[in-house]
C-alpha cells in the first residue's frame, strides 16, 4: 500500500542548548599560525590537536618513549623511501638511537646498493623496457647477486650479506647507504624477497637457493626483532604488500610464544591508504592492546618532518 504525500510534523521537536552538547572539536585544539623566526618546535607545537595532527603527535611521543625505555623501534622500508633520497635521514635516526632494526623488501636493497656504489639509482622503466635494457645494469646484477650468494653460503641472511659486502668494499657513496651505515653501527637489517619481483632475479648469477635460504633466515631474525617490541614501535614506510604480510606472520609467531604486545605502537606511513598495511600493520597486531596509526603523506615530506619532530621532542 503506497504512503501518502504527507510532510513530517515538526511541532514539539525537542532541542537543547548548544553549549551542553558534547562536541568533538573545540577551539583549544585549533592550530596556531606560524610567526617568522619561531622555529621548528613552535611549528610542530602549533599543529592542530585533531585527526592527523593528534596522530602525528602521538607517534612522535611513542618513538621518543620507546627510545627512552629501550622498547625498540623497527623500521620497515619500501623502495620508495630510498628512491626519494631519505637514506641520510634514516641514517641520522640510526645514529641518534631511534632505529633498533630495519626490514627491507628486495627492491629497497637494490636501490640502496646502487646508491652506495655509484651515487645514483632508479632507472627510467618506460624508456628502458622497449629496447630490452630494463634491469640490465651489469654491476647491480653481478655484484649484488654475488654478495648475496657468498653471504648466504657463509651462513648469513640477505641483509647481513649485503652489509658485509659494502663494509669490505667501502664504495664512494657508502655514507648515503642505509645498508652500509647499518653495518657500521651494528644495526640488524633483514631482507624479505618475493622471487621474480626484483631486477637482480633476471640475471644469470641469481640463485633461488640463496635467495630463499637467506630470506628465510632473515624472516626468523625479523620475528625475533618483532618479539622484542612489547613496548616498542613498528613503522611500515612504503611497502604495500610484502612487509605488511611478513610483519603479521612475525606477530603471529611472537603471540604463539606468549608475547601480548599490549604496549606496541604500529604506524603505516604512505601517500595513500591500502588494505594490507591498514589491516596487517595498523589494525590486527594491536587488537586487544596497543595503538595503531596511519599517517598519510608523501615520504619525502613526512619522514623528514617526523624525524625533525622526534629530534626536537627528545631534546626538550
Amino acid at each position: 500500500m503506497p504512503f501518502p504525500y504527507e510532510p513530517f510534523d515538526l511541532a514539539g521537536l525537542q532541542t537543547y542548548p548548544l553549549k551542553s552538547r558534547a562536541s568533538k572539536v573545540r577551539v583549544e585544539a585549533f592550530a596556531r599560525p606560524y610567526a617568522p623566526g619561531r622555529g621548528l618546535a613552535a611549528l610542530l607545537d602549533g599543529l592542530p590537536a585533531l585527526l592527523a595532527g593528534a596522530d602525528f603527535r602521538a607517534v612522535v611521543q611513542a618513538l621518543v618513549e620507546a627510545r627512552r625505555s629501550d622498547g625498540g623501534i623497527v623500521w620497515g622500508l619500501g623502495a620508495h623511501v630510498i628512491k626519494t633520497g631519505l637514506g641520510p635521514v634514516i641514517v641520522d635516526l640510526m645514529e641518534r638511537g631511534f632505529v633498533s632494526a630495519i626490514a627491507m623488501n628486495g627492491a629497497t636493497v637494490i636501490h640502496d646498493f646502487e646508491v652506495a656504489l655509484v651515487g645514483a639509482t632508479s632507472e627510467d622503466v618506460d624508456e628502458a623496457l622497449g629496447p630490452g635494457r630494463f634491469g640490465m645494469a651489469d654491476e647491480t646484477g653481478r655484484l649484488l647477486n654475488g654478495a648475496l650468494n657468498d653471504g648466504v653460503a657463509a651462513g648469513l641472511g640477505l641483509g647481513q650479506a649485503v652489509g658485509r659486502f659494502l663494509a669490505a668494499r667501502e664504495p664512494q657513496y657508502a655514507r648515503h647507504s642505509v645498508l652500509a651505515q647499518a653495518a657500521r653501527l651494528g644495526i640488524p637489517v633483514t631482507v624479505h624477497v618475493a622471487i621474480g619481483t626484483d631486477i637482480i632475479h633476471m640475471h644469470p648469477q641469481a640463485s633461488g637457493a640463496a635467495l630463499g635460504e637467506g630470506s628465510l633466515r632473515d624472516f626468523r631474525y625479523f620475528a625475533s626483532n618483532v618479539a622484542r617490541l612489547e613496548r616498542g614501535v613498528y613503522l611500515n614506510c612504503g611497502s604495500a604488500v610484502v612487509l605488511p604480510e611478513v610483519f603479521l606472520k612475525a606477530v603471529a609467531l611472537a603471540r604463539n610464544r606468549g608475547v601480548t604486545f599490549a604496549g606496541l605502537t604500529t604506524v603505516n606511513l604512505d601517500f595513500m591508504r591500502l588494505y594490507r598495511p591498514q589491516t596487517n600493520v595498523v589494525t590486527r597486531p594491536v587488537a586487544g592492546g596497543g595503538r595503531g596509526y596511519t599517517l598519510v603523506g608523501h615520504h619525502e615530506l613526512m619522514i623528514p618532518l617526523l624525524a625533525a619532530a622526534v629530534i626536537e621532542e627528545s631534546a626538550a
